[in-house]
């Protein structure tokens, strides 16, 4: 049992090792390799194909518009605001409606400010920089994906290549925030036909993963199946908490809400009567759970009543066929029937700001090496003898996006080799002195094949992004030099990643190694601070106090998964030691999980003072010895009525700490 497991959560942590480094490092020779390998790899993610074609739109319909209106410069500022759209995910509408809003009016601000400062070098400099830090805090705090700072920081630096007037600044600004009100009108347009898509996507794919952990019951895949179910948990959960309107909740949304609840009642069930060393669960319980999907998904032609029972079946997999009957039950029970009180809380923006506001913030510390590598990169540009220097700090900021040093690396070897070709291709394009609707149609081709390949590979993306970019600023300038133009953009490019490489290599390199122990201590007090309330006898009356316990622990563990994919990616690395800590950081997650889980239980068992005396000391005892890097003696772990999985999953935590200690003194 436990090499299987051990099997299983290395094979875990391989798959997140890969994902946060790329590759595996034994030495900064193979580094090199591998990188390189890794900087080209084409992945076989699917083209998004009406991102693309909506993104392409977005760019196309502003120039059209300043054309039309017989300003075609006035349109391609106005294109700027069109970067809007790409910051559109799969996140709910309600949210999306905020973020996208906020973009284009951020985008407006950088660009109408750069207008006020381009004159004055040093006030640029140190304005790029801010605004750097500014969007890549807020983008890592908020945890929302997408292009964070670099198009902030492309429409404040494409100011300097226009005319240097101040008083333009209110104009292009009112373009821009035109422009990005476009984007957010085509990017909010699928609201109409599906006002639950983002929901609905979401909670599918936790019965997805539902199938999938049933069918790795008994199998060393396990570990990995249930970390993805916990992983898709808890992103459905947040997606529906983003989705929460409270003046307008839709049956369809309540529908939504029962489903991803039963599906965690389901999970917990398997979780209370399974483990990695129980017999398998008959394939029919997990294709019953694949039809809810497919139905789901209006994929499916069967019923769950067409799924024919095992010929043996015992209780416990009786009581399984019954809880995913319950689900089938939700799923058709008609709308009109549904009667459920939906009440969601999510964590207060100040709540979120305020937990990576901490010098101990890998978010904080990121972004404040982004903002002051920015600065320096502007000021080179600005003071050193470069034509139209933008393209430097511009760069610089492309590259310093990637969240660790390998993806730095790995940024700074596309951006320099995709951009080279686009600078090519730029040259020629503009050597031909394009005009009026030519260049309105270029933009949109631009546009669109950028987003199709920046899903495979970010260096073939760079091929487009790098002729879209020069053509809003330097369509109006007339190239009579190609191969100086070309030269010199080169130069540019080149200098701006090497900066961007050197700033990720010098500030903090290895921070995130040494923050981990003390980060996971953090976490583990801060679930003991949660566990402690929520088995008290004074939980009913403190409320306020569960919810703060839960959003500080749900902080620290967001904080220490970020710790720890960056330390993964941190060159050199200490392989082998992250391997040990990696079983500790999965049953802290897990762990976490289970806490959540318990909170939404109406009926919790009190624990006696004699108990969470018990649990106080095995809690603190676990981060004294991460902390410090102690050997961690093994405390009596006590049961807890009708939840079996809390205290195992501790007795587990404690374990792996245990075998940590041992392979870091060894």
């Amino acid at each position: 049992m436990k090499n299987q497991k051990k099997k299983g959560l290395l094979e875990l942590n391989r798959k997140h090792r890969k994902k946060a480094t790329s590759s595996g490092f034994s030495s900064w020779k193979s580094s090199l390799g591998a990188a390189l390998k890794q900087a080209f790899e084409v992945k076989k993610t699917p083209f998004p194909w009406t991102k693309a074609v909506s993104a392409g739109i977005c760019t196309g319909l502003p120039a059209m518009i300043g054309l039309m209106l017989g300003n075609l410069h006035f349109g391609l500022i106005a294109g700027i605001g069109s970067f809007t759209y790409l910051y559109m995910f799969n996140e709910p509408y309600a949210t999306r409606a905020k973020k996208l809003g906020s973009v284009m009016i951020g985008m407006s601000l950088s660009v109408g400010i750069g207008s006020l400062l381009a004159p004055s070098p040093i006030a640029s400099a140190i304005m790029v920089g801010i605004i750097g830090f500014i969007a890549t805090f807020v983008f890592g705090a908020l945890k929302i994906p997408g292009p964070a700072a670099i198009f902030f920081v492309l429409g404040f630096t494409m100011t300097t290549a226009m005319p240097l007037d101040p008083t333009q600044a209110p104009l292009r600004a009112a373009l821009v925030l035109s422009g990005g009100a476009i984007a957010w009108i085509i990017g909010m347009l699928p609201r109409i036909l599906h006002p639950h898509g983002p929901e609905t996507t979401a909670v599918i794919k936790v019965y997805h993963e539902l199938a999938n952990f049933i069918d790795a019951v008994g199998t060393d895949s396990y570990d990995v199946a249930r970390h993805k179910i916990v992983l898709a948990l808890k992103t459905a959960e947040d997606t529906l908490a983003e989705g929460y309107i409270s003046w307008k909740v839709s049956n369809q949304y309540k529908r939504l809400i029962l489903l991803n609840d039963h599906a965690n009642n389901i999970f917990l069930s398997i979780l209370e009567h399974t483990d990695e060393n129980s017999t398998r669960l008959p394939k029919e319980l997990s294709d019953s759970v694949r039809l809810l999907t497919a139905y789901m998904e209006q994929k499916n032609t069967k019923t769950i009543s067409q799924i024919q029972l095992p010929d043996y079946i015992d209780e416990t997999t009786m009581f399984l066929f019954s809880k995913v009957y319950d689900a089938d039950a939700i799923l058709n029970e008609p709308v009109t029937k549904i009667n459920h009180e939906v009440k969601r809380t999510t964590l207060t923006l100040q709540t979120l700001l305020g937990g990576a506001f901490d010098k101990n913030s890998m978010v904080f510390h990121s972004s404040l090496r982004y903002g002051i590598v920015l600065v320096v990169a502007a000021l080179i540009a600005y003071y050193a003898p470069f034509n139209r220097s933008y393209w430097i700090p511009l760069s610089c900021a492309a590259v310093m996006s990637g969240s660790t040093i390998i993806s730095t690396f790995h940024r700074a070897i596309q951006r320099s080799f995709g951009t080279i070709i686009g600078i090519l291709i730029a040259s020629f394009v503009l050597s031909t002195h394009p005009q009026g609707i030519v260049i309105v149609f270029l933009s949109m081709i631009l546009t669109f094949l950028t987003e199709l390949f920046i899903v495979r590979n970010y260096a073939i993306a760079a091929f487009f992004i790098t002729p879209n970019a020069l053509l809003m600023a330097e369509s109006s300038t007339s190239l009579h030099n190609v191969s100086y133009f070309a030269t010199v953009r080169v130069i540019d490019i080149i200098i701006g990643c090497m900066i961007g490489l050197l700033g990720a290599i010098i500030i903090g390199r290895r921070r995130a190694s040494m923050l981990l122990p003390h980060i996971m201590a953090k976490t583990i007090r801060s679930q003991e601070q949660f566990f402690m309330i929520l088995f008290s006898e004074w939980r009913s009356s403190a409320k306020h106090l569960i919810v703060h316990a839960q959003n500080k622990m749900h902080t620290n563990l967001t904080n220490l998964k970020v710790v720890y994919t960056t330390a993964l990616g941190e060159l050199p690395n200490n392989k082998t030691t992250l391997e040990y800590q990696w079983p500790s950081i999965f049953s802290i997650e897990q762990l976490g999980y289970l806490l959540d889980a318990c909170f939404k239980l109406e009926k919790r068992p009190i624990l006696d003072d004699k108990v969470l005396s018990q649990y106080l000391l095995v809690f603190e005892m676990m981060a004294k010895s991460t902390e410090l890097s102690r050997p961690l003696p093994k405390k009596d772990v006590p049961d807890i009525p009708g939840l079996a999985k809390v205290p195992k999953e501790i007795r587990d935590l404690q374990n792996a700490l245990q075998i940590n200690e041992k392979a870091s003194t060894s």
